[in-house]
């Protein structure tokens, strides 16, 4: 009865993971065409993004700085325009924290910078990249993604526990956590470096197309990366690429992008 039962999970797992792969064909990244792996439908991903941007706001001391806002603002809306998503609810925040040089955007089109970047961005040019690369996330349904990741992880976790079953408890644990190992270092975290290098491709055609030279997005990283005292983990554990192959990739998209800043 035992063997009947796992015999009958396997193939339920076998067959899910079978379904979602198939699945995973019918989606593709803008400017890019990767294929992408998305579960998850947009109004879910949209729903969560805005949860989660109310949520860090209320804990967030904002900016009232009128001129600093308004900035963000003004380069945002012509970034949001570049994107060509109506639907999207855009919302563009301030947060103070000058220890923090980031930026996020969540499904939907909510986008919040730290002030601890804008030394980083230094004039308007470099921030409308940032604001790209971010707004790049979303219309690359980044978190749809991810969260489509994350489950294929799980099920896959399910489908070993499965396997391995018979062996004794001590043997399961240990496969189980190579399997966890396993998958953050080679399937999660490349992925969330295609990503990162996936935002910055769509980010500097959209900084073009709204009308921002785009030759000033690898400045941005130069600065990073003079500013920076404390040498980053190796690329292998790192979410994001390392600066100066950023710098490499922008350069090379560089001829792409100013096709469309010529217009």
């Amino acid at each position: 009865m035992m063997g009947l039962r796992q015999g009958v999970q396997r193939a339920a797992v076998a067959a899910l993971v079978t379904a979602l792969l198939t699945l995973w064909a019918c989606a593709t990244a803008p400017v890019t065409g990767r294929p992408e792996l998305l579960l998850v439908p947009e109004s879910q991903e949209i729903a969560l993004g805005v949860k989660a941007y109310r949520e860090t706001l209320a804990k967030a001391k904002l900016n009232q700085d009128p001129e600093i806002n308004g900035l963000v603002n003004s380069v945002g809306r012509r970034i949001a325009a570049a994107a060509d998503r109506p639907d999207y609810q855009w919302e563009f925040r301030v947060i103070e924290d000058d220890r923090t040089a980031n930026a996020f955007c969540l499904s939907g089109g909510k986008v919040a910078v730290y002030t601890g970047l804008l030394p980083y961005t230094k004039d308007e040019a470099g921030l409308a990249f940032i604001l790209a690369h971010e707004v790049g996330h979303a219309l690359a349904r980044h978190g749809g993604e991810r969260l489509s990741q994350q489950l294929l992880v799980e099920l896959g976790a399910q489908g070993l526990d499965l396997a391995v079953g018979a062996r004794s408890p001590a043997a399961v644990q240990a496969i189980n956590q190579a399997y966890g190992l396993g998958a953050t270092v080679g399937f999660l975290l490349p992925f969330s470096r295609t990503q990162e290098s996936e935002a910055d491709h769509i980010g500097l055609i959209l900084m073009a197309k709204a009308g921002y030279d785009p030759r000033e997005a690898p400045k941005v990283f130069e600065r990073m990366m003079a500013g920076r005292h404390e040498k980053g983990p190796p690329t292998f554990l790192s979410t994001h690429p390392a600066d100066a192959e950023r710098i490499r990739e922008l350069q090379a998209l560089m001829p792409e992008a100013l096709e469309y800043y010529r217009h």
